[in-house]
């Protein structure tokens, strides 16, 4: 009995949803927020660092024109970030993966400008930004990594406004899994071997394409033999070549 309650124990230590989870032991601390930090800096900042149950598939981190408090960590599962058009239409912004931070949009207007929804099971850090201020002047190196964080989200936005102006739309579906391919690699993940989260749908709505191009698109590249699709999951065979389709000019 005893040795079946450690067993236990030592699951949920490396269980992604478990909260007892901290930045100290996170398999996520070399691309998070810890990144620049020394030991006793990362102990710092997982003091004000807030960790909740999972939310389940659909539930919502934060809604857009929430008053905007805190940014945060994706520990494990996946979000999409999206806005709702005056006409009532859905606009996915983004995707995040494990080791990604979100609601960064909400610094400018004191409201976040999208709303975060769950994919799947997942689990967030969330980190109050009164405290991320305060604790900046006190540590200079999450301050400058953090500075790097957003300017990675300012580049991001305007890849995806180039991406809906000028791609076609194989540029676009190629586009998207380089993208994923290499922040799988960045988490240390098969950059050619993932599960899309997210449904075609979403997919569209983001690359500003219909589900049935989106559709047509991938059983394109399936026959053309650069990926194997089935379902959400994707093998990437030929990544030069859907570099290749990315970089395209039109």
């Amino acid at each position: 009995m005893i040795a079946t309650s450690e067993k236990t124990v030592r699951e949920d230590k490396h269980c992604p949803h478990n909260a007892a989870i901290n930045c100290t032991n996170c398999r996520l601390s070399g691309i998070c927020l810890p990144l620049a930090l020394e030991q006793d800096e990362i102990v710092q900042l997982d003091e004000i660092v807030q960790r909740g149950r999972p939310l389940q598939k659909r539930q919502h981190a934060y809604r857009e024109g929430d008053t905007f408090t805190s940014v945060f960590a994706v520990r494990s599962g996946s979000f999409k970030a999206y806005s709702v058009t005056d006409t009532g239409e859905e606009q996915v912004t983004g995707f995040y993966f494990p080791g990604e931070i979100m609601g960064m949009d909400g610094i400018g207007q004191n409201r976040y400008a999208s709303s975060a929804q769950a994919l799947e099971t997942s689990a967030i850090c969330e980190i109050p930004f009164s405290r991320i201020q305060e604790l900046s002047g006190r540590l200079p190196n999450m301050q400058g990594h953090f500075f790097r964080l957003l300017s990675q989200e300012i580049v991001e936005d305007q890849r995806h406004m180039t991406l809906l102006s000028k791609n076609t739309a194989e540029q676009r579906v190629a586009s998207l899994l380089i993208s994923i391919s290499a922040r799988n690699a960045r988490r240390k993940l098969s950059p050619n071997r993932f599960r899309l989260p997210m449904s075609r749908g979403d997919i569209g709505h983001f690359l500003g394409l219909t589900i049935e191009t989106v559709s047509r698109v991938f059983s394109r590249f399936a026959k053309q033999g650069l990926i194997e699709i089935e379902n959400k999951d994707v093998s990437i065979l030929d990544v030069p070549a859907l570099q290749h389709i990315a970089a395209q000019e039109d």
